[in-house]
């Protein structure tokens, strides 16, 4: 027999083998494979939100010799140097109602005017001075930064101040905004 003839059908016969042995190793490879199943989820949670449901309120005062007129946390106002009167609004604290997702903690940033200015006479202002807490505990300096939602999702923020009135303070009406932004931590 011709030697050439014989290697070509050992070739031929050792590459079917090698085909078949591939195939047959290529298809139990599956038995090999593994797979697992995730689940994927979300939470959408309540937005933040604040609501102002008092205003800060200084009541009516002389200017006597100069000092300052304080509204503490609790509402209850205090003076030094000035006269304080009796008339007029009650002196209130600045209340805002803070609601969003249960349990969570969210950070507070305080902006807006840092002095009362006349309704009438621009250049007339008196400085402001912020005071706050999460308690209406009565806190006479101080603010707080930042706070943490009951478990139904709610807590109220507290804003009393501080005036600051020159002893030739011009009367009538002083305004300024406080503006308490909240968000999520």
């Amino acid at each position: 027999m011709n030697s050439s003839i014989f290697q070509s059908k050992i070739f031929r016969r050792a590459a079917l083998t090698s085909a078949v042995a591939l195939g047959a190793f290529g298809a139990s490879n599956s038995s090999f494979a593994a797979e697992a199943t995730t689940t994927s989820s979300a939470t959408v949670i309540e937005p933040i939100a604040i609501t102002k449901s008092v205003d800060l309120i200084f009541g009516k005062f002389a200017p006597g010799a100069g000092g300052t007129v304080t509204v503490a946390t609790d509402g209850s106002r205090t003076a030094t140097g000035t006269i304080l009167s009796t008339s007029g609004a009650t002196p209130t604290a600045a209340k805002f109602d803070v609601t969003g997702d249960n349990d969570a903690t969210y950070s507070i940033t305080w902006t807006g005017d840092a002095e009362l200015v006349h309704s009438t006479d621009a250049a007339q202002t008196m400085v402001l001075t912020r005071i706050s807490d999460l308690t209406a505990g009565g806190a006479t300096t101080g603010e707080v930064n930042s706070g943490t939602l009951s478990g139904t999702g709610a807590q109220s923020i507290y804003l009393g101040g501080e005036l600051a009135v020159g002893a030739t303070q011009v009367s009538g009406t002083y305004n300024g905004d406080v503006i308490a932004t909240v968000e999520y931590n």
